[in-house]
């Protein structure tokens, strides 16, 4: 049955997003409420980081446990069929991730990484927008003026 795909399968697979997640969702509301405003996936940088904070020069992730393969979370365990898909898909995402991150941080950029188990606690996103607002402003923030 190697090649064959699983119409229910592949709907349900269809369903999952890359943008406006439950736990981004959640990080944005928390990091909104502290006062921070940022941009959304910002496609001129590598990777267009889920939020962006230009004048900080610091990119946000929100990492999926299972798709990044968040180590030591429970969310993060192979499926128990199919490996010979899911490992290297799930090990190319990490792949990417520190390509990814390697890239943005060589052109200046700070990365934090926040885990969608770790969206799930208060305290840490209290602790994700403080950290936020404590970092210094590095560059003020330009407004393009249209002519």
């Amino acid at each position: 049955m190697a090649g064959t795909v699983d119409p229910a399968r592949s709907a349900q697979m269809s369903l999952v997003r890359s943008r406006d997640t439950k736990p981004e969702m959640r990080v944005r509301k928390a990091l909104h409420a502290a006062g921070l405003r940022y941009r959304l996936h910002d496609r001129r940088l590598p990777g267009a980081p889920d939020l962006v904070f230009p004048a900080r020069r610091l990119v946000v992730f929100v990492h999926g446990c299972f798709w990044h393969r968040h180590p030591g979370c429970p969310a993060a365990r192979l499926p128990k069929s199919r490996l010979d898909f899911w490992e290297p898909k799930l090990a190319g995402n990490v792949a990417r991730d520190a390509r990814v991150r390697a890239e943005l941080e060589s052109l200046g950029w700070k990365v934090i990484v926040i885990w969608e188990c770790e969206t799930r606690k208060k305290e840490a996103l209290s602790a994700l927008a403080g950290g936020i607002a404590a970092l210094p402003v590095v560059s003020p923030a330009r407004r393009e003026r249209k002519t």
